[in-house]
């Protein structure tokens, strides 16, 4: 078996999840801090506009995340649109780019402006037994849900 064969599917939902509740609970006992993605943003924000090289944790953890995903992306051969369901098989790989850069805005607009992200609330404010971050979680996952159906339904209407 060669490594892109090896790298070719996702790990399992009973492997990755005990793995990143580990992470979650790694980065609280190390750290004393929470996971969440919206930090390490507006840190690398913040040292770029100081123009200093110099990360936090947090930071460092948003390139470690991105220069993960990118590495993974190389050795499995994948691309980058690849895997988005209808939305790659109903649109162009232009228009599936736009789509997913416009909706990368909005989420950190909102998350920003929120004081934390989808990730932060979802796997750190729950684990933690925050109520504000569970009525947070399921409000946008049933949101989510919604506007999955009634994009799908409205493109499906239009095509």
């Amino acid at each position: 078996m060669c490594v892109r064969d090896a790298f070719a599917t996702q790990a399992p939902w009973f492997v990755a999840g005990p793995l990143l509740g580990l992470c979650v609970v790694a980065v609280l006992a190390l750290l004393n801090g929470r996971l969440g993605v919206v930090g390490g943003f507006s840190d690398v924000v913040e040292r770029v506009s100081e123009r200093s090289l110099k990360l936090g944790w947090k930071g460092t953890f948003l390139v470690g995340l991105v220069g993960g995903a990118l590495l993974w992306a190389v050795v499995s051969g994948g691309r980058a649109d690849d895997g988005y369901g209808w939305l790659t098989r109903t649109f162009s790989d232009p228009a599936v780019s736009l789509l997913l850069l416009v909706a990368g805005v909005l989420i950190g607009f909102g998350a920003k402006t929120a004081g934390g992200c989808t990730a932060g609330n979802g796997l750190s404010g729950n684990a933690f037994g925050s109520r504000a971050a569970v009525t947070a979680t399921v409000t946008f996952m049933a949101v989510a849900v919604a506007t999955s159906f009634v994009t799908k339904w409205i493109w499906g209407a239009a095509l």
